[in-house]
Parts: structure tokens; C-alpha cells; sequence
């Protein structure tokens, strides 16, 4: 099968590659990353989760528990990126500055070994200013070495049967505000409140865009109704964290809608 050349390619890095201390995030591409070479390099593999007010609550305890059913131990470890006034001011290269920061806390951590990421051949065709600075850093991305792309990560995991494969994608709640407006800690607040709404009324794939007192709320074209149905409750909800209007986007979910601004 296709996937189990793109396994052995990416084993084969990593044995290349070996000892790792591997950035873990608790989404599909770094989880099926840490599966693999739990079961190729055993024993000479750290795992760090980084935690701040840029990852939901919910997201911390997912990956946690991501990390249990691949056997892992991982170490979360705190990081204070918002001390920095420029990545607050949310400029169009905000990732870069975060990247930096993340790779000097992965790399004072690492102790002179390889540090590895999830990054993938699908990120190459996308706004991704923190990739350069991983590759400056010294990151290295085994999917990317072995030529795999993000569906080729989701084939695998199913063939792996391991129960993250079709986990939606996400990001850090920095990507729902508009670059440009600041970065504070009562928005990344409000969002994550935002969303906790929208998935506890069992949707999965969406975002909530925050721009001003507005709130966007991205979901799949084919659940646009489903949230109309939802108006109500949704509205009280915002409304009551401080939200003056609520709005559907009739566009649907976009991975990196804010990105169509530059």
C-alpha cells in the first residue's frame, strides 16, 4: 500500500534523525509523528507540550490524552509568548516571532539533539512565515523529508488505526484575530469561551473570527443551516461575554481565512 511507503520513508528519517525531542501538540501531524517513532527509535525520544492562553483548555487535555493512547510521556512546559510586545501587536509575520521564541524554549530543553516537528509538504503551499524560522532554528520536518502531505498523515494514522486520524484540524486562537489588532488575553478569552459554545452543540470543524465587538463564526457550508437553528442560543451566549453582533459567514470554514487580507 501507498501509506506503508510513506511509513517506512518517514521511519527512515527518523532513525536518521535519532535521538529527538519532538514539538507536540496533540494534533494529528505531530501525534502520528510521536506514534511513529515511539515504535522506531524507542527510548530515544522527548516529547514537550507548549502551553499558553494561545491553546484552549480543551486542546491541552486532547492532547494529553492523545499522548496516553500512544504511550508517551510529555512534558508540558509553559510559555509566556505574549510578554512580547511585538507578537501583541499581531503583525503579518506573528508566527515568525512566535516560532522564535518556541524554538528557544525547544532548544534549551533539547540538549544538543535533533529537534523535530509535524510540519508537512501540504504547509509548503500555504502563508506559513514560521517555517523559515523553524528551518533557521534548525527544526527539522520529517513528513516533509519524506514527502508526505497532510492526507498522506490522515491515511496513515487510519491505517495505524489510531483514533486521532480524522481529528479537525486547528490552531492557536491567535489565527481568529485580524492581523493588526492587538493580541490580549480577555479576546483569547473570549474566544475560546466562543468556541466552547459552538462545540458543545456538536459541531467540530469551525472557528470563531473575532474582529472588534463582531464575532464570525466559520462552520462547513453544509452546516450553515445548523447553525441558524442554533441562532438563539448561540446570540445569548455572545452576547453575554461582550459580543455586540454575531455573525454567520455565508463563505463556510477556511483554514487561514484571516490570511486572505494580505
Amino acid at each position: 500500500m501507498v501509506s506503508d511507503q510513506k511509513r517506512r520513508r518517514i521511519k527512515t528519517v527518523l532513525r536518521a534523525k535519532a535521538p529527538l525531542l519532538i514539538a507536540f501538540s496533540g494534533g494529528v501531524d505531530s501525534s502520528l509523528l510521536a506514534a511513529i517513532a515511539e515504535e522506531t527509535v524507542p527510548g530515544q525520544v522527548r516529547y514537550i507540550l507548549l502551553d499558553s492562553p494561545l491553546v484552549p483548555r480543551r486542546a491541552v487535555a486532547d492532547a494529553l490524552r492523545i499522548a496516553g493512547e500512544i504511550g508517551i510521556s510529555c512534558e508540558v512546559v509553559e510559555f509566556f509568548v505574549l510578554n512580547d510586545e511585538a507578537f501583541c501587536k499581531n503583525p503579518t509575520d506573528r508566527c515568525a516571532i512566535c516560532k522564535r521564541h518556541s524554538s528557544a524554549v525547544f532548544k534549551d530543553r533539547a540538549a544538543g539533539i535533533t529537534i523535530a516537528d509535524g510540519a508537512n509538504v501540504s504547509d509548503l503551499g500555504e502563508y506559513r512565515p514560521g517555517l523559515a524560522v523553524a528551518d533557521e532554528e534548525g527544526i527539522v520536518h520529517p513528513f516533509i523529508e519524506a514527502g508526505v502531505d497532510k492526507r498522506g498523515i490522515r491515511e496513515i494514522a487510519f491505517g495505524c488505526n489510531l483514533s486521532f486520524w480524522n481529528k479537525p484540524s486547528d490552531a492557536c486562537l491567535a489565527t481568529r484575530i485580524p492581523y493588526g489588532e492587538p493580541i490580549t488575553l480577555e479576546k483569547l478569552k473570549m474566544i475560546e469561551e466562543g468556541e466552547e459554545v459552538i462545540s458543545a452543540l456538536g459541531f467540530s470543524q469551525f472557528r470563531l473570527r473575532v474582529h472588534g465587538d463582531i464575532a464570525r463564526i466559520e462552520v462547513p457550508e453544509e452546516e450553515l443551516e445548523e447553525v441558524i437553528a442554533h441562532r438563539d442560543k448561540i446570540t445569548a451566549a455572545f452576547r453575554s461575554m461582550g459580543f455586540l453582533y454575531v455573525t454567520l459567514d455565508l463563505m463556510g470554514y477556511r483554514s487561514g481565512s484571516m490570511d486572505d487580507a494580505l
